[in-house]
């Protein structure tokens, strides 16, 4: 389910909540109507908003740490691309081949993991099919092959001098950082938000809004007031959601970086 969907769920969750207790309502005897009962379910209502609203701004705040530092290990990425090809140009030609195949990989990961926007310009690198799970496009295994394949390159690599062996080292030592920061951001799109936590938070939000149908006047001012409030939770809903999952949904890392490292390999 995508974070719109979940975002919607909720919505159409909490209306049909309020709509139960509205039907409920003219079904109860007359003392639970009393003006002691009311005060008793509008305590609480104050209760369980209190605890519902500390939740959500646990959560939005866990998200937006998630979604930066996500962000700032893209760049680290990019930077670390940047870094390793200066390093084979340094080598010379004997990376060309290694240099280019780094080259592909850096289109095909923009390509894969940001398809709604252009893909880089040129045709000789692989188009990774789109999955609809971020995790399954950062972890695609022919990307993982290109950057095994280009590791294994410099590895074998036999250089004639002091100057070239200290590159060499250099270069396989990028790769491994280059191969670590990968699958650092493969588990960072996976989110942190536990989901049973996040279901029990929904049923308060139900308790909640099961009570507004309860206590709540029959009019046009109450209902557009209870819609009003189900689409703003609905809303922060889907900004948690979307911010614990940087790679998906409509709101995504930027690839600004991941592109300056490919036209960085262009030149």
């Amino acid at each position: 389910m995508t974070e719109i969907e979940s975002a919607v769920l909720v919505f159409v969750l909490l209306l049909a909540s309020t709509g139960i207790g509205a039907m409920v309502r003219p079904l109860l005897p007359e003392e639970h109507k009393a003006q002691e009962t009311v005060q008793l379910v509008q305590l609480l209502v104050g209760m369980l908003v209190t605890f519902a609203a500390l939740v959500l701004g646990l959560l939005t705040a866990s998200a937006k740490t998630v979604f930066d530092t996500t962000d700032n290990d893209v760049r680290s990425y990019a930077a670390a691309i940047i870094e390793l090809d200066h390093t084979m140009r340094d080598y010379g030609a004997e990376l060309a081949e290694t240099r280019a195949l780094l080259r592909a990989y850096t289109a095909a990961a923009v390509a894969s993991t940001w398809p709604g926007e252009t893909p880089p310009a040129g045709d000789d690198y692989p188009k990774v099919e789109s999955s609809p799970h971020a995790s399954g496009k950062l972890a695609s295994r022919a990307l993982g092959d290109m950057l095994s394949r280009g590791q294994r390159q410099v590895r074998l690599l036999e250089p004639a001098d002091a100057y070239h062996r200290k590159l060499a080292d250099e270069a396989a030592t990028r790769f491994d950082q280059l191969i670590a920061l990968r699958w650092k951001l493969i588990e960072e799109a996976h989110g942190s938000i536990s989901y049973p936590f996040d279901r029990i938070l929904v049923g308060w939000l139900l308790i909640i809004f099961l009570c507004f149908g309860l206590i709540a006047p029959r009019n046009a001012l109450s209902l557009v007031t209870i819609t009003l409030g189900a689409l703003s939770i609905a809303s922060a809903v889907l900004v948690i959601l979307d911010l614990d999952t940087p790679f998906s949904g409509p709101i995504m890392v930027h690839s600004q970086p991941m592109r300056e490292a490919f036209a960085y390999q262009s030149r």
